[in-house]
């Protein structure tokens, strides 16, 4: 598994982001990360079928990550939710890290930082239309404005970063995706535009190839 950053142009007047300067990202479980935010992208054999699989897959790749980058045994981690479902630290307490996660297709993505923070991934499907009623009216000008055999690729760049903007806030998508604007840079980086928040949201698209098979997009967001 490769990680390619970029891909699909920048919107226009994207303002400056504090990352990726500060963006860490690793691809194994034993990896410790020198300094947060930073983003695990862990390719596993495993495909499973149900939510309370894919459940158990995240939060059992997310303990492992959490006791190395601790150095604690595995016994003493516990992963949590709060009312919403956002997945929280409950052992050992008063960690201070905020912690995010995500699967698709075999890869587990955990994202852990000292403020809120949302990681998604999702896959590039070439076959399917984009649906453009779901986004903001600057998503969608900058979707359409894509040479048309990119747009598949600049849809999940999109999307994935508003899951991940919308898991950072702890709302999901009660949070109507239409609400708010994600800006996208060929480099990668990203920010949110939502007048509900007063808080900036920054963070960081990355595209990744599966063995020349399969593409994904990932992207982490933070909030402050």
């Amino acid at each position: 598994m490769s990680l390619a950053q970029g891909g699909a142009g920048a919107m226009a007047s994207a303002p400056a982001v504090a990352y990726p300067a500060a963006m860490i990202w690793l691809s194994s479980p034993d990896d410790i990360a020198a300094d947060l935010p930073a983003v695990w992208l862990v390719a596993t054999p495993e495909r499973p079928a149900t939510l309370p699989a894919r459940s158990a897959l995240r939060r059992g790749m997310g303990a492992r990550i959490l006791a190395r980058q601790l150095g604690l045994p595995r016994e003493a981690i516990a992963i949590g939710h709060d009312g919403p479902g956002r997945p929280l630290v409950e052992h050992p307490r008063g960690s201070g890290l905020h912690l995010s996660l995500a699967t698709r297709s075999g890869l587990v993505a955990v994202a852990l930082a000292h403020q809120p923070v949302g990681v998604d991934v999702e896959a590039v499907d070439d076959t399917a239309h984009p649906p453009i009623g779901v986004l903001h009216p600057e998503e969608s000008a900058w979707l359409l404005a894509q040479p048309p055999e990119n747009r598949a690729l600049a849809f999940a760049r999109l999307w994935s970063a508003k899951e991940a903007y919308v898991k950072a806030l702890g709302t999901g998508f009660a949070r109507a995706p239409e609400s708010f604007a994600v800006s996208l840079s060929p480099q990668g980086q990203l920010t949110v535009r939502d007048g509900a928040q007063s808080a900036a949201a920054s963070g960081v698209s990355r595209t990744i190839e599966n063995g020349g098979q399969e593409i994904l997009a990932a992207a982490i967001v933070v909030i402050g």
